[in-house]
């Protein structure tokens, strides 16, 4: 199976660490380089473009088919949850999946008034009860690539009335996802979606935005920004940007270019080919008998990780394989760059 994307990607190594950090395309670079370049010469255009925020917005919403009106942008996951938790009501219980990545978790467990309340990942749908205010979890697990029953846990949070909350930050770029399925969804984009790190987005459905304080609103998150630079910001912007926060351009004018290489792919193309590899992958694993972590979902996973392998990423890495350890397991994450070649080659240094 041949790799995605054409001469945009150019790895060095056999490259399966997407989990931890995504490849950037060429023309990221380009856009990164260029902006610094205008910085430090001091170009007209050199401090940034907020058209150009505006296009990887656009282009965002698009990807998880909501309207760019419903997308908020950001730098870091945990700050758009931390936005969720400071605007709960003191005494509300956030069921959350025992293990889940800790910017998801953390953000609530600080509030001190808050009741969060763990349950397995399988266990997810089942735990929401009539008292539950939101259901927060990711789409796929860090530590091992499984795959939460993301139509469930809808099902049984709508049933009680809670709220919902996605992080896709393991999953956009490579699984299908409809963020308009959700009351919040928040995504690092440095990884599967192969955005520079310092880009991330929060989108908020139209019916949930009142239940959000803009505590981290400045002068973008104006309606009008330019009229929104001194005192207080008389107008919040009508949409989600209302929790926009100021933006590295950096990120963003590379971001705006790789945002468009994933639509022109396309997500179904891309899980079809992530999720064949790492079918590959497991298959190879357990010839050389090694099970792969996790059950269930975690076989529609992109991601693969296997227990008891976590002392081999040495190996790996000498042999330039990048792949990463993660709660004991060796974990590898297989995308549009990668190819069946990555795969035989992993399973190569591992069979010794």
């Amino acid at each position: 199976m041949d790799t995605l994307g054409g001469a945009e990607f150019v790895p060095e190594t056999t490259y399966l660490n997407t989990s931890s950090s995504g490849l950037l395309p060429r023309r990221a670079v380009e856009a990164v380089r260029a902006l610094a370049l205008s910085s430090a010469t001091g170009q007209p255009d050199g401090s940034g473009d907020f058209d150009v925020v505006e296009g990887a917005r656009a282009s965002f919403a698009r990807l998880v088919r909501v309207s760019p009106a419903r997308v908020a942008v950001g730098t870091a996951v945990a700050i758009h949850v931390g936005l969720i938790a400071a605007s709960l009501p003191s005494g509300s219980e956030v069921l959350l999946p025992e293990g889940d990545f800790s910017s998801l978790i953390t953000p609530f467990a600080v509030r001190g008034d808050l009741r969060p309340r763990y349950v397995p990942l399988e266990k997810l749908a089942d735990g929401v009860r009539p008292e539950t205010a939101l259901v927060a979890f990711s789409a796929v697990q860090s530590s091992d690539g499984r795959t939460a029953d993301l139509a469930g846990v809808r099902a049984a949070a709508a049933a009680h009335g809670a709220r919902t909350l996605l992080d896709a930050t393991q999953a956009a770029g490579w699984l299908p996802i409809d963020a308009g399925e959700y009351d919040y969804t928040v995504t690092g984009a440095y990884k599967f979606l192969v955005c520079p790190r310092g880009t991330s987005f929060l989108t908020v459905g139209e019916h949930a935005q009142e239940s959000l304080v803009p505590v981290l609103a400045g002068w973008v998150a104006g309606e009008d920004i330019w009229a929104s630079t001194y005192g207080p910001v008389e107008q919040l912007a009508h949409s989600a940007r209302r929790f926009d926060q100021p933006v590295p351009f950096l990120a963003y004018h590379g971001a705006e270019r790789s945002l468009p290489l994933l639509e022109e792919i396309g997500i179904d193309t891309i899980h079809a080919h992530n999720t064949t590899l790492a079918a590959r992958f497991r298959a190879g694993l357990r010839e050389l008998g090694h099970e792969p972590a996790g059950t269930g979902h975690a076989d529609e996973s992109a991601v693969v990780a296997v227990a008891g392998l976590g002392d081999r990423q040495e190996t790996l890495a000498r042999a330039r394989v990048a792949v990463s350890v993660r709660a004991g397991n060796l974990r590898a994450a297989f995308h549009l760059y990668n190819s069946a070649a990555d795969v035989d080659r992993a399973l190569d240094v591992l069979a010794g």
